[in-house]
């Protein structure tokens, strides 16, 4: 493959071509010159784009798909085509299949299915079997598998003795446990934010306490036993003041939030649209701009799509009873550019790689082209048309982004929308 990439403004704080409008000359997957006016020489296949921006590819670190198992919801191949298309040259899949990724053989499954994509899909195993919370599962010969990290998709390790346990047993293989964080028993059946709207409305709430009591479990226990720890999705002001604090002591742990938690609020549920019933709950404006001041200060270290797709049975339903999540990946640029400002989003959404052992590959002279195209500039509606996957359950719909992605350029592929 041979590929010349004209006037592109590079984005990228760890390449010396920061900032710079350049070209780019693609040869066999790798950069082989960056400058200004590349002379094409042999007839080499072009990229020219209007305002067009490129950055290191960008990294999901939450992403449910559905095979095996519910392809009606998203298949690995579908799934990694929308995520090439909208900008990520790199996905953490989570384990939430049927049955769930949480063996050996689990793993080889979607790794295989995976094999030749432009987009590269890192396996997350489950910590427990079935992801029941009950039993831990074959941590380590999933590592050998090709698992990145360990943990139960939305689902909080209520035994506190299993994960001590899991987060001493993963120091032998320099694991990664997940911990998503919600106590089921505040919780109970909480379906939204508990605030003045979940009240008006007559939905149960969900208190932030729920969230913040078993984060602050979680991080007594990394304090105890050491180890790597993620905290995924975090969705209130004091979890970011609690994860702000465990760093300052000097703590292994990182966390991630969601686009539609930095970008909507518990606002949106007036209507019982059940596109905005996810989990975490949106929360109150107070949460969103905390959350936002986490992300500028370094305090959330990573920012995902959360990307859950669901089919029509359950969520065109009572809300109560509507399965929660929402799609994600086509969206993820656009939302973040209408709250944050370029660099900051491009940070976040490459910042992740190296927690989760992921290559990174800087936009410079010799290196492998790992790569997002983008325009950051243009602003549209997000209307069902735009969406690629299967499922079209998007808290976006009808929204205004902002920003172009064009596409990806990895594993000597390029992938335009």
């Amino acid at each position: 493959m041979k590929l010349i990439i004209r006037e592109a403004k590079i984005i990228d704080s760890k390449s010396p071509f920061h900032n710079k409008t350049v070209d780019i000359l693609i040869v066999d997957g790798f950069i082989k010159k960056i400058g200004t006016s590349i002379p094409n020489l042999e007839k080499t296949d072009e990229v020219k784009l209007d305002n067009l921006h490129v950055s290191q590819g960008w990294f999901d670190s939450s992403v449910s798909l559905g095979e095996p198992g519910f392809e009606d919801r998203e298949t690995i191949s579908n799934g990694l085509d929308v995520a090439a298309k909208s900008g990520f040259t790199a996905i953490a899949l989570q384990p939430n299949s049927f049955p769930i990724i949480d063996n050996q053989s689990q793993v080889n499954f979607v790794v295989n299915k995976a094999h030749g994509f432009a987009t590269q899909l890192s396996p997350i195993g489950a910590l427990t079997k079935g992801s029941e919370g009950k039993d831990m599962a074959e941590l380590y010969d999933m590592k050998k598998a090709g698992a990145i990290a360990f943990g139960d998709y939305n689902k909080s390790l209520d035994n506190s003795n299993l994960l001590k346990i899991a987060l001493q047993y993963v120091q032998d293989f320099d694991g990664l446990v997940i911990a998503f964080a919600q106590d089921s028993n505040i919780k109970g059946n909480g379906v939204a934010n508990e605030g003045i709207v979940s009240t008006r409305l007559g939905l149960k709430g969900i208190p932030n306490l729920a969230e913040e009591l078993q984060i602050a479990r979680n991080l007594f226990l990394l304090e105890y036993t050491g180890g790597k720890l993620h905290i995924p999705t975090i969705s209130t002001k004091k979890s970011v003041q609690l994860i702000k604090e465990a760093k300052v002591n000097g703590l292994n742990v990182t966390c991630s939030v969601a686009v539609h938690n930095l970008v909507l609020t518990d606002e949106k549920l007036e209507e019982f649209d059940t596109r905005y019933k996810v989990l975490p709950p949106l929360r109150t404006e107070t949460d969103r701009k905390a959350l936002l001041k986490g992300i500028k200060d370094g305090t959330i270290d990573m920012i995902t799509s959360d990307h859950n797709p669901i089919d029509i049975e359950h969520k065109k339903m009572e809300f109560d009873g509507a399965k929660n999540g929402t799609i994600g990946l086509e969206t993820a640029f656009g939302a973040l550019m209408t709250v944050l400002p370029l660099e900051i989003v491009i940070e976040k959404l490459t910042s992740g790689k190296s927690r989760f052992g992921i290559e990174i590959q800087t936009i410079n002279e010799g290196s492998k082209a790992n790569i997002t195209l983008f325009n950051p500039q243009p602003k549209s509606i997000f209307t069902k048309s735009s969406i690629l996957s299967k499922s079209k359950n998007s808290a976006f719909l009808g929204t205004e982004i902002k920003g172009k992605v064009h596409g990806i350029l990895n594993q000597g592929k390029l992938i335009l929308a």
